[in-house]
């Protein structure tokens, strides 16, 4: 006869990763480098804006369409810009916060100095990916000189996204990666930390 252990009270232990939570920004908490923070919550508040006008754009050409007949061809455009920008935006400010999905079925039964070693690992990788993004995105915004066909916007102001989020994840990686240095060399940092 098997036994069946009642889930916990509290789905947050799902998602708590100790061995994570000291690499981790906490803006209300004020942990982590001021300039991460402040970015972060500029970001969150960017996002909400972009959001918006995403809506009000689609729904105006919504109503255009069936109300009036009638499109309204810089809705369009419009839209694919903000939606653009909102995907750079919104990928930079989760993974500030830690929100992109991850597979953390093995970092959470190591031990805290593999653990370490391994989100190192993870951090060191992601900051070289994104370093090659804001490489890439230099050399098509130095190459792009034209503008959007129906609001004449430059097509830069559009790719910066690129180059600006990918900026900014590089610099919480590398980081996240030098805590991890120090995490490995101290483990019992994170301890103390924690108790701060």
């Amino acid at each position: 006869m098997t036994t069946h252990n009642p889930p916990p009270a509290d789905p947050g232990v799902y998602l708590d990763d100790p061995n994570r939570e000291p690499l981790e920004l906490d803006v209300e908490g004020r942990r982590g480098p001021a300039a991460f923070r402040w970015l972060t919550v500029a970001m969150e508040h960017l996002i909400a804006t972009i959001l918006v006008a995403l809506i009000v754009s689609v729904s105006a050409n919504v109503i255009g369409r069936s109300m009036f007949n009638r499109s309204l061809p810089w809705a369009d455009e419009l839209a694919r810009m903000l939606f653009i920008w909102l995907i750079f935006v919104g990928a930079a400010a989760a993974f500030a916060r830690y929100e992109h999905i991850a597979v953390d079925f093995l970092v959470r039964r190591l031990k805290p100095r593999a653990a370490y070693v391994l989100f190192l690992l993870q951090h060191l990788i992601i900051a070289s990916l994104m370093g090659i993004m804001v490489w890439g995105g230099y050399l098509v915004m130095s190459r792009s000189t034209g503008r959007t066909a129906i609001l004449g916007v430059p097509w830069n102001l559009i790719n910066v996204s690129l180059v600006l989020c990918s900026l900014f994840i590089v610099a919480v990686a590398l980081w996240r990666a030098w805590l991890c240095l120090r995490l490995i060399r101290d483990p019992q940092a994170a301890v103390r930390q924690a108790g701060d």
